[in-house]
């Protein structure tokens, strides 16, 4: 058994049960064994790799908990011109050991590896691309990766514009050359004035500059691909049409062909429409990246810093650290992620989230680099800087998106891996067929209802050249490239109309499942609703005796009647006297015990109190209960807030205050019980209203046929009144759930088959949003790393929801047309050709054309807005 033996460092191991437990998890993979040195934060790993994978390894290591260190780089390549130049690629540099995982664009011209630094070396894998053929652009050079990739680009479209202009120049007195002999017979001389050489000469002296400047590179890469990779791509085609047209035409001009005609001007004219194919190809390929380009414009130059003497020096963005104060004047954009210190102004943020209408930013509030300030003087203290900013994440998260394309993909390579030895099989088939029975052969395509066959059929040129014509036209006419560019061209595209809206998709196969989803599960607090919970009621209430509650205005009239508004001030306050408590001493009793909590119903409890003017006192001790509310040791004695079980637990009959906790629930509101060393003192109420958009987006999503729940940790009642607001079901709602439970209730609503997309906070929501088919985060334009999510939407935005929904139905739409076109291109092109119905030149721009078309038809998607479902002829209205 030929093993591979690795050693991967991994991090998180704690104790030598950790040892013990990664060796498990890679010896429980076929053909794996393993000895992890807890020591060392070693593993040394042995695995059969026809039986395991690296990544395997890498995957067990993971799924144990553990983090195995790898680096991942993504590398520019030129050179690549299908889909079997990608599969090369992959090949090439996942046989290096220490290599994870390779994905190669052949779209957007790049590789996105993942290895073992302790394995292999980024140098390794420049020169296994290399070795390959294709040309990588290393890192160390001026500028960054991405300026030397675009100068690449850039160099490789001046490159075929002067191929295409040269081969054009020499290729057009060979059109003219053969129209006079089409309609103006006898026109050209049979020799080269002067000269005893026959008048073909000529056209041999333009078409060779042509075939050793246009065809050098394609006859190289198909020596390359067949000889040193083993894998025939689209150059071996265009050398095989090309070659044999002039070799042909050669031999025939020497003599060795007698009365054979001569075909310079298809050879020629095959490099020239070819070279023009890939030029356009290429300025396509630019214009479909340049929305993530534009973003990268946006960021800022420089950047006014203000010094701690309050002097300000204007620095290169490149040298703005954490804690900064940056100036930010009206017009100009803010230089990077922060929070405003001083001053107030509205910022256009609709570069990074979609949002078109300026947001007022004030102090404490965060702002996103890149954006724009509109018109007051803000004074930003950076807390993001370089690769942490949110334009860069987003950049990143677009490109790690387009490097991991849709399964739809695995069709297309299917058939392209098979596709050019099956297109070379056939030419050889039909071009054997038609010189072995040309005659019947003819008069069988004669009688089909279609034009008449190239060149004037076997009759009119001899059987041996005809069946070299077919041959030629059978190879040039399939185009592998044009099915390799059908899915990453509408991926790339559509991931960058995500990215402009403010949705980004953590991958092509995201971007593929997000479409599928047939139900959607809405977390309340912060999704639904705005988050932000506000103090809204404090109700004193009447000792169960009384059977009753006294509202706020009756304790404002006992307190007014000279009663004791704190009934601890002397110390012999009698707890259950009503009289003795008011509203002012409900929220002091509350707003201590809350004071230490960090709960958004704590914290808005402590506001609200502040608000109302009682500050908070001194608190000893703070319990949390999860879901069920907090216990306090403060200086009014101990404090229990929060829900009926949580009170009875303590003794404290919940009873009287039950009708006033129905009421404001049914408003909405979320209720919570205040009790105080064992006696009952009242209910206070907290809201968080409903976002504007969220009735909107529920209807949206239905009236798609998509299911929509609701899932909150909230009571029933609120529950049910935030449903009722924005349009979900009674049915469809799960109240009190707490946060552990929550992916159990998402796997619950799945349980029939449902596809369900859950839409959280990325945090607290973690693992629904990893139970769910689809994750999507909602969360702020400065936190777009949010590792749980599928989907990460830049606004807290529950429409954007939708926005999620078209941009997938839209893209997966526009990749089923482009492989529609590529398969369906070549499905009626090749049998054509295998007919003797095209001249070879004539087929060479048809397979031209059709990497174009595919591309051209993936551009015109950039103009699509994801606020309207997917149409499509939407772009005409």
């Amino acid at each position: 058994m030929d093993t591979h033996r690795v050693t991967v460092e991994v991090r998180g191991m704690t104790c030598a049960n950790c040892s013990a437990t990664i060796e498990d998890a890679l010896e429980g993979l076929d053909g794996v064994s393993a000895d992890a040195n807890y020591a060392t934060d070693e593993a040394t790993v042995e695995y059969d790799p026809e039986r395991a994978s690296l990544a395997d390894v890498y995957d067990a290591i993971e799924s144990a908990g553990y983090d195995p260190v790898a680096e991942s780089v993504t590398v520019g390549v030129t050179g690549m011109t299908c889909a079997n130049c990608s599969a090369t690629i992959e090949d090439a540099v996942g046989s290096l050991p220490g290599v994870i995982s390779v994905d190669a664009n052949f779209a957007t011209d790049e590789a996105t590896v993942r290895y073992d630094p302790a394995a292999t070396r980024l140098s390794s894998v420049y020169d296994a691309i290399e070795d390959a053929g294709y040309e990588p652009i290393r890192e160390g050079g001026d500028g960054d990766a991405d300026e030397r990739r675009d100068a690449a680009r850039e160099a490789e479209l001046a490159r075929q514009r002067r191929l295409t202009l040269f081969g054009a120049a020499l290729a057009t007195p060979l059109v003219a050359m053969l129209l006079l002999e089409l309609f103006a017979a006898g026109t050209l001389p049979e020799h080269v004035p002067g000269t005893a050489l026959p008048f073909g000469w000529v056209a041999f002296a333009l078409a060779t500059p042509v075939q050793y400047a246009l065809g050098r590179e394609f006859y190289e890469n198909a020596y390359k691909a067949v000889v040193v990779n083993g894998r025939a791509n689209m150059d071996v085609l265009i050398a095989l049409g090309s070659s044999t047209a002039y070799g042909y035409s050669v031999l025939a001009l020497v003599g060795a062909l007698p009365q054979a005609g001569l075909y310079f001007d298809t050879a020629a004219l095959i490099l020239v429409f070819i070279t023009l194919g890939n030029y356009l190809e290429a300025r396509s390929k630019s214009q479909a990246s340049a929305a993530l380009r534009s973003l990268l414009e946006m960021e800022a130059d420089t950047a006014t810093v203000v010094r701690d003497d309050g002097t300000e020096e204007e620095v290169p963005l490149e040298d703005v650290a954490v804690g900064d104060r940056l100036k930010v004047t009206p017009g100009e954009k803010i230089p990077t992620d922060g929070v405003v210190r001083e001053g107030e102004s509205a910022v256009n943020e609709s570069m990074v989230t979609g949002e078109s209408v300026p947001v007022t930013k004030e102090p404490g509030d965060e702002v996103i680099g890149s954006t724009v300030n509109e018109n007051g003087v803000l004074v930003v203290e950076a807390t993001k800087v370089g690769e942490e900013t949110a334009i860069q994440q987003i950049v990143q998260r677009v490109k790690e998106a387009q490097s991991r394309q849709p399964e739809i993909q695995n069709l297309a390579d299917r058939i392209s891996a098979y596709f050019v030895p099956a297109v070379i099989g056939n030419a050889l088939l039909w071009g054997a067929v038609w010189f072995l029975a040309p005659e019947a052969l003819a008069s069988f395509v004669g009688g089909l209802p279609l034009w008449g066959l190239a060149a004037g059929g076997p009759a009119a040129v001899g059987a041996t050249e005809f069946a070299v014509l077919v041959f030629a036209s059978a190879v040039l006419i399939a185009c592998p490239c044009a099915l390799g560019l059908a899915t990453p061209a509408a991926t790339m595209v559509g991931t960058s109309i995500g990215a402009q809206h403010g949705v980004l998709f953590e991958g092509g196969d995201v971007l593929e499942r997000v479409k599928d989803v047939d139900a959607v599960v809405f977390d309340k607090t912060g999704t639904l609703t705005k988050g932000e919970m506000t103090l809204t009621d404090a109700r004193v209430v009447a000792p169960a005796t009384d059977g009753a509650a006294a509202t706020t205005d009756d304790a404002a009239d006992g307190a007014s009647a000279g009663q004791d508004r704190d009934r601890n001030v002397d110390g012999d306050g009698d707890a259950a006297a009503a009289g003795a408590v008011t509203e002012e001493f409900l929220l002091a009793v509350a707003a201590t015990a809350e004071s230490g909590s960090e709960h958004p119903i704590g914290e808005a409890v402590v506001a609200g109190a502040r608000d109302r003017g009682v500050d908070a006192g001194d608190l000893d001790v703070l319990q949390n209960v999860s879901g069920k509310g907090i216990r306090a040791r403060t200086e009014h004695g101990t404090v229990v807030v929060g829900k009926p079980e949580l009170l009875r637990a303590d003794d404290v009959d919940p009873a009287p205050a039950l009708d006033a906790m129905a009421e404001l629930e049914s408003e909405g509101k979320t209720a919570m019980l205040v009790a105080l060393d064992g006696e009952l003192l009242g209910v206070l109420a907290v809201a968080d209203e409903v976002k504007p958009s969220a009735r909107d987006a529920v209807a949206a999503l239905r009236d798609r046929g998509v299911d929509v729940h609701m899932i909150t940790g909230d009571n029933e009642r609120t529950a049910r009144a935030v449903a009722e607001s924005v349009g979900v079901d009674e049915e469809n709602v799960r109240a009190g759930v707490l946060p552990s439970d929550k992916a159990d209730a998402v796997e619950a609503i799945q349980a029939d088959g449902s596809r369900a997309m859950m839409v959280g906070d990325g945090v607290n929501d973690a693992p629904a949003l990893a139970a769910a088919f689809v994750g999507v985060a909602i969360g702020s334009g400065t936190d777009v790393a949010i590792e749980a999510a599928d989907v990460t939407l830049m606004r807290s935005d529950p429409l954007d929801v939708v926005k999620a929904i078209n941009v997938s139905e839209g893209t997966l739409a526009k990749i089923k047309q482009n492989l529609f076109w590529a398969l369906g291109y070549n499905t009626a092109m090749i049998p054509l050709a295998s007919l003797g119905l095209l001249q070879p030149v004539l087929a060479a721009a048809a397979m031209a054309f059709s990497s174009v078309s595919v591309l051209a038809n993936s551009l015109l998607f950039r103009r699509y807005d994801p606020d309207d479902r997917y149409r499509l002829f939407g772009w005409l209205r």
